[in-house]
């Protein structure tokens, strides 16, 4: 299993310090590697070999410093020795190795600075080698380069070209000008869509170049005022067979094709134009239209329908390259690997190009058919390779009768008519860029003209549909293959030859709609009961989870996959015991593959923060699963081939945490905060407004408390609040402001639409819900920082509020602060418990109340946790201003912070970037003293650490979930 990165980088630091001063080649070199592939988790005796006997270029014999076979070879110099002559030397190699030998990247050194090639990525420029150069000191800064020592493959995917921003941008202006003028909605949609055709269409030689924006310029007026004629007369025509053309037409327009495909079909009302309309259309004719992704700016485009949505222009589409994510492991990787399996059998080639032809695909939520439009153009690009191979073999005498990929084959279900309309003209858009490139691949213009078929998108509701009912047989018209070959000039004919093929599904994928649980409408939540009938506890259930549901039951006992683009929230929390232990146990689902959580990003101003994960899943067992780790939301993929991955996206069985009301063991019990539900009324939200109270109302300064939630503790501010609770009667009468206050809170409890809240209207002093401890308490930030190592935890006296947006811990010691305080407990909360955008969410029924403490410990083990955990509050106490809430609620002055000169929030304490050392230090021994309670071998991944807590999860719940069991029977 492959260490995590944070354990790497760990090592990296500990091996550069170590090796600072070594540079003597031939007596340093061999420890060095060894300590290096150590770094990474790797024995180096088991992959690579030390001063391999090889005949360079010139036949004399040599000695490879190190090399790993197929992987990578290792060339050292003494210190300031020239590195270009060391890299030279190792390819010099290269003529002595087999060709499975040969190294994809060459690493050359000087102890002291680093130069690693790649050669199989060359620089975007030029034909050269991707080189990394860096210096040993900052190793650990680059240790991803060396992900492939690990276990990894790096997967970098492509950012999406901003013209097609600049595109939707345009398009924008039109729309709103066409709709100031009061042309709207379905007109406006259907109008637009038509313009995009036209648009595309004169840059990419379906018309004669620029022969719309001739049109325009030539034959229109500069105000505008015939333009909405002479575009309807352009849609007529497009839409009008040549041979039913008026004899006496334009002869400017008769230059128009015959389109067909029903996009000019509808007789839509005529627009008007002025000037300035008539020049925002020439600008989007200015704009070079060949370069645009039909599959990107399908959904740009609808986002120019709205004008708040176009704030956010690029942010409500799902990027080329995380479609790439998705299509990649789910289907385009393995029709690769075969296709490379094939190629030198001509028989077995013309086998799969059928079976490329009979693929079929289905996006149950297709928007504007982005995942449709990129996965087309990627079956037509592997098409193209098994072509030019075939064609090697065999002269074709028109190109057209060898395609075999054909739009027909996609298959979408759109909710919305608009966007629905825009999927279908999305696949002729990339359709015909696809056989612009086949026409310069082969020298034959291949263009399919007028329309003949279409993608099957319908405009329905998905969820409840039978998405079985989009099916119809594919017809395949082919001179290609089989029979009744005959000579002709030289060249070789086939007979005609028609293929039926009726099949199912190839593949369902897609970006299914995110509504959480609680944010659904009353549609949505009708959508969850139909598709879910039947199935207990679905109330928690996010709205996508129809989508996963649907598809597990769909794909019963047939051969197809699934893969989803999701918001990450799908994969923790209540998801895992509420959809996935459903999913596994009565659907008998497998995830085949999966991407952790990342961070979607889009190249355009006010890009969506969104946090995803993709998941590949089907009914049938694969023995090579891919999972695709990130160090960071925002880093490259990881890619590494497990067993096994679980609803958690972890490698490992599955499991399922159910939330819990109490813990599994016996410890202290966690709770949320106090809710006061006040409308605001007990609270104090400044230092002048509090100081002016206790000025004026001295008698009743007692009943002014300090008031801490999640934020306050971790940014070291708080909050006062009025604590009404041993408040007497005189206090609330005669003190104005209090009664006011009062008031306030009991004429708002009273107009709530809850009868609970209504109820507690009768006593208007008290906070709703009081869980106010007794004694001192630990508090708990709701949400943390995932770039966090540790979530920050408070001790609190117990006359600070704790307010509902923590949880608090009273009863517990420092031993329970040391076990929630370390990373074992981190690691657990981060993959079990729900996220916050990539932040990590607390919960106490999920995290804490499942969490396995370790058990049996010895007084020893007892005490070194506490030792541990005192002195990191001691550390922490040095920069801090913890202490100064501690001397303030006693009435003490404290000068604790003008002694050290400064005051350290935790939040500052604990950034990685700004963390004291000496913390660093301090929690480094937490950690070993609750690993050791554990157990004595050492943990050397986070991957680890979940194995042996599920395990240890599984063996205390299972007594006790058969003791309910029982009892529930009894």
């Amino acid at each position: 299993m492959a260490l995590s990165w944070n354990e790497i980088k760990e090592r990296a630091v500990q091996f550069s310090k170590e090796w600072e001063n070594d540079f003597n080649e031939r007596a340093e070199a061999k420890s060095f590697m060894d300590a290096f592939f150590h770094v990474f988790g790797i024995n180096r005796r088991r992959v690579a070999t030390f001063e391999l006997n090889v005949k360079d270029e010139s036949g004399k014999q040599g000695f490879i410093d190190l090399l790993w076979k197929g992987k990578i070879l290792i060339e050292f110099k003494s210190k300031g020795k020239d590195l270009n002559k060391a890299h030279e030397q190792a390819k010099g190699y290269f003529p002595g190795l087999k060709d499975n030998e040969l190294p994809r990247y060459i690493l050359v050194s000087d102890f002291t600075n680093f130069r690693l090639y790649d050669l199989e990525s060359l620089q975007p420029t030029s034909s050269d080698e991707r080189v990394v150069e860096f210096k040993l000191s900052d190793l650990t800064n680059n240790v991803q380069h060396f992900a492939f020592i690990a276990g990894y493959e790096q997967k970098i995917y492509e950012e999406q070209d901003p013209v097609n921003i600049k595109a939707a941008e345009l398009m924008g202006k039109l729309h709103d000008r066409l709709k100031d003028i009061g042309y709207t909605e379905h007109p406006l949609e259907v109008y637009l869509v038509r313009v995009l055709f036209c648009l595309f269409a004169e840059d990419t030689m379906i018309f004669e170049k620029q022969a719309f924006q001739d049109y325009i310029e030539q034959r229109t007026n500069e105000d505008g005022s015939d333009l909405a004629a002479k575009l309807h007369e352009i849609f007529q025509v497009l839409n009008t067979p040549k041979e039913k053309r008026f004899k006496n037409i334009d002869e400017q327009l008769n230059k128009f094709p015959y389109v067909n495909g029903k996009l000019f079909e509808e007789v839509l009302p005529i627009a008007s134009f002025d000037s300035k309309m008539r020049y925002a259309l020439l600008e989007c004719c200015h704009l070079d239209w060949s370069l645009i992704s039909p599959a990107i700016f399908g959904s740009m485009f609808q986002a120019v329908m709205n004008k708040e949505e176009r704030r956010n222009l690029g942010a409500h589409y799902t990027s080329e390259k995380n479609i790439l994510k998705l299509i990649e492991p789910l289907f385009l990787d393995e029709l690769y690997e075969e296709f490379d399996s094939v190629k030198g059998n001509r028989n077995k080639l013309i086998d799969f190009h059928k079976k490329l032809g009979n693929l079929k695909f289905l996006d149950p939520a297709c928007g504007c058919g982005n995942f449709l439009v990129i996965t087309y153009r990627e079956l037509r690009l592997l098409e193209i390779e098994v072509l030019k191979i075939l064609s090697k073999k065999e002269m074709f005498t028109n190109i057209k009768t060898v395609v075999l990929i054909d739009v027909d084959q996609m298959y979408g279900i759109e909710i919305e008519e608009f966007p629905a309309r825009v999927a279908e003209v999305a696949m002729w858009l990339i359709d015909h860029q696809m056989n612009q490139k086949l026409s310069k691949e082969f020298g034959m213009y291949f263009l399919r003209l007028p329309l003949q078929k279409a993608a099957n998108i319908v405009h329905a509701n998905a969820l409840r549909t039978d998405w079985g009912i989009l099916l119809r047989p594919r017809i395949i018209e082919t001179y290609f293959y089989d029979m009744g070959k005959k000579e002709v000039s030289g060249k070789v004919e086939y007979s005609r030859d028609k293929i039926h093929l009726v099949s199912d599904y190839s593949y369902i994928l897609g970006n299914p709609p995110f509504v959480g649980s609680r944010s659904q409408l009353d549609r949505q939540k009708e959508d969850t009961e139909i598709v879910f009938h039947g199935v207990n506890n679905i109330g928690v259930l996010d709205y996508v989870a129809c989508w996963y549901y649907k598809a597990a039951k769909y794909i019963h006992n047939k051969k197809i996959s699934v893969g989803f683009v999701s918001t990450n929230s799908i994969a923790q929390g209540i998801q895992i015991s509420s959809l996935w232990k459903t999913l596994i146990t009565q659907e008998n689902i497998k995830i085949h593959f999966a991407h952790q959580t990342f961070k979607w990003s889009n190249e355009a101003r006010g890009k969506a923060a969104v946090y995803c994960v993709i998941i590949g899943f089907a009914n049938f067992e694969i023995s090579k699963k891919r999972l695709f780790e990130y160090e960071t939301v925002t880093s490259e993929a990881m890619q590494k081939i497990v067993t096994r991955i679980n609803p958690f996206l972890l490698e490992g069985k599955d499991i399922f945490i159910e939330p819990q009301t109490n813990p599994i063991q016996k410890v202290p019990k966690m709770m949320k905060g106090n809710a006061a539900i006040d409308d605001g009324n007990f609270l104090f939200f400044t230092e002048e407004e509090k100081n002016g109270f206790v000025q004026k109302y001295p008698e009743q300064a007692r009943l002014v408390r300090i008031f801490i939630g999640s934020d306050e503790l971790i940014n070291s501010y708080h909050r006062y609040c009025l604590w009404l609770k041993e408040a007497t009667p005189k206090d609330i009468k005669e003190n104005p402001e209090i009664k006011k206050r009062v008031d306030n809170v009991k004429k708002f409890r009273a107009g709530s639409k809850k009868p609970a809240t209504r109820k507690w209207a009768e006593y208007p002093t008290l906070f709703m819900e009081d869980r106010q401890p007794e004694t001192d308490y630990q508090m708990i930030p709701v949400v943390s920082s995932e770039f966090r190592k540790y979530i920050p935890i408070g001790f609190l006296p117990k006359e600070v509020i704790a307010s509902y947006s923590s949880f608090i811990l009273p009863d517990a010691g420092l031993y329970e602060f040391g076990i929630i305080s370390s990373l074992m407990h981190n690691v657990w909360i981060k993959n079990v418990c729900g996220r916050l955008k990539g932040d990590i969410r607390y919960s106490n029924t999920l995290g804490y109340n499942n969490y396995p403490f370790p058990s049996n410990l010895n007084e020893k083990q007892t005490k070194a946790i506490e030792t541990c955990a005192q002195r990191v509050l001691d550390v922490r106490e040095e920069f801090q201003s913890l202490s100064i809430l501690r001397r303030e609620t006693k009435g003490e002055a404290s000068q604790l912070g003008k002694n050290l000169g400064d005051i350290s929030s935790l939040a500052t304490l604990y950034d990685p970037l700004s963390m004291p050392p000496k913390l660093t230090k301090a929690h480094q021994e937490l950690d070993k003293a609750v690993d050791s309670a554990y157990r004595s071998k050492p943990f050397t991944s986070e991957a680890k650490r979940m194995e042996f807590l599920f395990e240890l999860y599984e063996k205390y719940t299972a007594d006790l979930f058969s003791k309910e069991k029982i009892n529930a029977i009894k």
